[in-house]
């Protein structure tokens, strides 16, 4: 069986499958890219990160869902954090929400929440640090999306800092997250702790910016829009007048100036992988087909600034490959690494404009 054949059908056996099992069948479901990196592990670290992704969905589940209104979407939230934390209460809460849930929900969601008690029920099988940092993350996502649900965002938030935030609750907490699983597994990682939870938010804003930058007109036909108003102003385009047919020079260059700053984020991407040991290749490959693959997105989108689409500027399955090979052959050569990153991000900087990221999280 696989994550495409997930269906409330078959929910008594999928429940029935052993941990790991479950976890990969609900994984492929809800998200094919993770479901290739996260298997890239170390087999002490696959379950925790697994189970932490599964759970972030069932926070993206609720945020999406069409049918439940703002109120409901924070009582969920709040309730789910607790469900987290202390392991209970789980079946009364996936009966609650997933009568809920509308036909925009994909089928392998539907069961995601159905099958939330076996979920927390692993979650409750590891070290307890490790479920602190899954809970503090899910914490941390459950908390801050709701505030952006309150906001009208047909003419994008209203600064560059806004855009910061909402990358930290979607992506940046999840990179804190795995910076401290990381460092929980290997004390030699555990060195570099202090930078690398630092870094670990930069990351996660370069892959959630690179998502938005490549989703702009998927998310402009429901009318939402997360640009920052005024990134755009300073180039002379205003976002209210932004739709689907918009053709405007200005645009294009308010466009340039956000991939380069997601490229300066992924720069701080690489140094984050750079920093762990060179004989973690799992990890390490974990980090550099995540980071491979946004680079390549954002290059197809610099080249094609007045794309309409988010398939025109998708990669490839070959490229997806050519990544792949390409990470396994440099994962141990740090200095390799700065070397095909600077290749493949060439032009992404845009000249003479100046922006240093945020990489540190109060």
């Amino acid at each position: 069986m696989t994550g495409s054949e997930l269906s409330l059908t078959n929910l008594e056996y999928i429940n029935q499958l052993p941990d790991a099992e479950f976890q990969a069948i609900l994984l492929e479901g809800v998200s094919r890219t993770f479901a290739l990196t996260i298997p890239q592990l170390p087999n002490e670290l696959y379950p925790a990160v697994a189970n932490a992704y599964l759970l972030c969905r069932i926070v993206d589940t609720i945020e999406d869902e069409v049918s439940i209104n703002a109120k409901q979407k924070k009582y969920f939230c709040s309730t789910f954090i607790d469900i987290v934390k202390i392991g209970k209460n789980t079946q009364s809460f996936a009966e609650e929400l997933a009568p809920l849930l509308s036909d925009q929900t994909i089928p392998a969601e539907h069961c995601l929440i159905h099958l939330i008690p076996r979920v927390i029920e692993i979650t409750h099988t590891f070290d307890p640090v490790q479920i602190d940092a899954l809970a503090n993350c899910v914490e941390t996502m459950a908390k801050g999306m709701p505030i952006f649900q309150d906001m009208d965002l047909h003419a994008g938030v209203k600064t560059m800092s806004d855009m910061d935030d909402y990358c930290y609750y979607v992506a940046g907490c999840v990179g804190e997250m795995l910076a401290k699983l990381f460092c929980h597994y290997s004390t030699d990682i555990d060195i570099h702790k202090d930078e690398l939870l630092k870094l670990s938010v930069s990351f996660g804003q370069g892959l959630q910016m690179t998502n938005i930058l490549k989703d702009i007109w998927d998310d402009a036909k429901r009318g939402v829009c997360w640009l920052p108003q005024d990134i755009f102003t300073e180039t002379g385009f205003d976002l209210k007048n932004l739709t689907t047919d918009t053709n405007d020079e200005n645009f294009r260059l308010g466009l340039e100036h956000l991939i380069s700053i997601a490229n300066d984020h992924l720069h701080n991407a690489l140094r984050y992988t750079q920093l762990l040991p060179s004989h973690e290749i799992g990890i390490r490959n974990f980090c550099l087909w995540a980071l491979g693959m946004a680079v390549l997105t954002l290059k197809n989108i610099k080249n094609n600034l007045d794309f309409n689409d988010s398939n025109q500027v998708k990669i490839t399955r070959k490229d997806v490959k050519k990544t792949i090979l390409v990470c396994k052959i440099s994962a141990r050569s740090n200095s390799l690494l700065s070397l095909l990153y600077n290749v493949s991000s060439s032009g992404l900087k845009t000249p003479n404009w100046q922006y240093t990221p945020q990489i540190v999280k109060n």
